[in-house]
């Protein structure tokens, strides 16, 4: 096992993957979780007899789940191991998977998505922190992307395995689908996560803990990099929220043309993911990063032709489509500059990161939520559009901000 000690990974090969290959494939179950059933949402709060202008509610339960626990784990993962945290979290999602399955009421089901989505947290304020910790910043964020490209596996074959899932089987075969993949994930993790924490030996106090938090949410440049970082993703989120209402009950598509509409959104994220891993070996992070704002802003500014022919569902798709490509481009980098924008242990300062993140997600979405329901896809293009001006505007502050783009 990996010490504390150890260098930075320089090079990548088939045995330095597997501790990255173990923590894709959590991550791979806890999106699954989401995306598979999202086909299913209509069956489910039919079943339970809930209104469906709540089915984008279990996502943002959720994503409020993976941002409950973060403020915690990341300092716990600082003083006892960054490798029993995560190794915990993975046991907690496998029970909640299988805790769904026997949900007979719509807010237990509810309930249930906020303990899946807690999975979420091991994720961002421990299992990305390690990857950091062990590579070095180019390889770290080659590792990152390529590890994306796994992850958005789920959102792409998703609601189509969903789709198939249900042609055959009750929704709850989705959750055990999930159970599966935690559990090798877990055997995964167990075998070959390396220990990376600095193992901190201050007392774990609430009062050490805020004036620490405190001082990673006063630097400016951390700020404008997580801000950045969520508003970026936003739009995407709320496509994956809201696709099920806007393809379905709205275009009246089926559960598997709905599936098959997503691949252009998805492909293009897979595509901005290869392109910086591609590049970053060779182009400086911070002028991919205003690479990737290009395809970004043009494809959100393209969406706006729904203001003028709403009905276009298939304009909106691909528009999405090229702005996934920027988004694809920005994530990783932007994320390994951001989490270095602090000197605080990298644990504390991911699981800032993942709270904030987590937060604007979640507000995002649910200002989609509620503006498609008054104003349909006129609000949802327009939105998207002004996240994506002030992710730009983020972006260019945390650039020119001290130890930005004049330290690379």
């Amino acid at each position: 096992m990996s010490q504390t000690s150890s260098p930075p990974i320089t090079q990548l090969t088939w045995t330095s993957l597997l501790f990255p290959i173990a923590l894709v494939l959590f991550e791979f179950a806890t999106y699954i979780s989401n995306d598979m059933i999202l086909p299913g949402m209509p069956a489910v709060v039919k079943e339970f007899g809930a209104d469906p202008v709540l089915i984008p509610s279990a996502m943002t339960l959720c994503l409020l789940g993976g941002a409950s626990l973060q403020w915690l784990l990341g300092p716990l993962s600082d003083r006892i191991g960054r490798r029993p945290v995560m190794l915990g979290g993975a046991i907690f999602f496998t029970l909640a998977s299988i805790g769904i399955i026997w949900a007979h009421t719509f807010g237990i089901f509810l309930l249930f998505r906020f303990l899946q989505g807690i999975g979420l947290c091991f994720i961002g304020a421990v299992g990305y922190a390690a990857i950091q910790e062990s590579f070095t910043e180019v390889m770290a964020i080659r590792v990152m992307a390529l590890m994306a490209n796994v992850a958005l596996i789920a959102p792409l074959i998703g609601p189509v395995a969903g789709a198939a899932v249900l042609q055959i089987a009750d929704w709850r075969w989705i959750f055990i689908i999930v159970t599966f993949f935690s559990a090798v994930s877990l055997v995964g993790l167990w075998l070959k996560m390396p220990e990376t924490s600095p193992m901190d030996r201050s007392p774990l106090r609430l009062g050490t803990l805020w004036q620490d938090y405190k001082i990673v949410f006063q630097n400016r440049r951390f700020v404008y990099g997580g801000l950045a970082l969520g508003l970026n993703i936003v739009p995407l989120l709320g496509w994956i929220a809201l696709a099920p209402v806007i393809l379905m009950q709205t275009a009246g598509l089926s559960t598997l043309a709905y599936g098959l509409w997503q691949i252009p959104v998805f492909a293009g994220l897979i595509l901005g993911n290869i392109l910086l891993a591609k590049l970053v070996s060779s182009v400086p992070i911070y002028r991919l990063i205003r690479l990737g704002t290009i395809p970004m802003m043009a494809g959100l500014s393209a969406s706006l032709y729904l203001l003028l022919a709403p009905a276009n569902w298939l304009w909106l798709v691909w528009s999405m489509g090229v702005a996934a490509i920027g988004m694809g481009m920005v994530n990783a980098a932007l994320y390994r500059l951001t989490l270095y924008a602090s000197e605080q242990s990298k644990g504390t300062v991911a699981a800032a990161l993942g709270m904030f993140n987590m937060v604007v997600f979640a507000a995002g979405i649910e200002l989609l939520k509620w503006s498609y329901a008054n104003w349909g896809n006129r609000s949802f293009v327009l939105i998207c559009f002004i996240s994506g001006l002030f992710a730009v505007l983020a972006r260019r502050a945390f650039l020119r901000g001290p130890h930005g783009e004049e330290a690379a």
